[in-house]
């Protein structure tokens, strides 16, 4: 009976870890689409659900630690529960990055060009919510192979940050009265680089739950 009370707590806590990925995710594609259509009331709605976002966290974490004292798991469970909860520390900064955003969308204000046209960052956001969810993905199917490969698709996000600053430094050159709006894509598109960061972040969590070692894949490769 007592193991099959742990194997429940832990299935538990790993749906409370998806939902708590859901909700980040969601805070990701709200901010990029209320930037895009310069919809400010959206933005500060996601500012304020931030604050769920982190509670989720706390909540979780609370299980966590109910599960550790009351069951005393070792080893392989252990690594289950210790890996969830680093999962969930990125988890709520990816929401942190997410409200960046909305709050860039705040500082530049109403735009009579709609839906803005800024280049490379819907493509950057694609890339970040696909590793999020791939990542969540690797962690429910303990993949590996899975995991390594979300790590190498940071690359192309680099690739796509880099494409978005020589974008933006070349217009405020051009046209130095898009100075301030264009700093303000260069601020986006670091908190979209952060996610995917976050998202290697998770990945290693998952190589190290399978295989029980920590391995360094979040650096760049080109």
């Amino acid at each position: 009976m007592p193991r099959e009370l742990f194997e429940k707590e832990l299935a538990e806590l790993q749906d409370d870890v998806l939902i708590l990925g859901s909700m980040a995710e969601k805070a990701v594609v709200d901010s990029v689409e209320a930037l895009r259509s310069a919809d400010l009331e959206w933005s500060q709605r996601i500012i304020e659900e931030d604050l769920a976002i982190n509670k989720k966290r706390f909540d979780i974490e609370e299980s966590a630690l109910f599960v550790i004292a009351s069951q005393q798991p070792l080893a392989t469970d252990l690594r289950a529960v210790m890996s969830a909860l680093m999962i969930i520390t990125d988890l709520e900064r990816i929401g942190d990055h997410a409200e960046g955003i909305a709050s860039i969308n705040l500082r530049l204000g109403e735009s009579e060009d709609l839906p803005r046209r800024m280049g490379y960052i819907p493509a950057m956001a694609d890339r970040a919510i696909a590793m999020l969810r791939d990542s969540l993905n690797a962690y429910v199917e303990r993949n590996v192979d899975e995991a390594r490969r979300v790590c190498d698709a940071d690359d192309e996000v680099d690739r796509l940050q880099d494409a978005v600053y020589d974008e933006a430094f070349r217009g405020m050159i051009e046209d130095p009265t898009k100075i301030e709006r264009n700093t303000y894509y260069l601020w986006t598109a670091h908190n979209l680089e952060r996610i995917a960061d976050r998202c290697t972040n998770i990945c290693e969590r998952v190589i190290y739950l399978v295989t029980g070692r920590m391995e360094e894949i979040n650096v760049s490769k080109y």
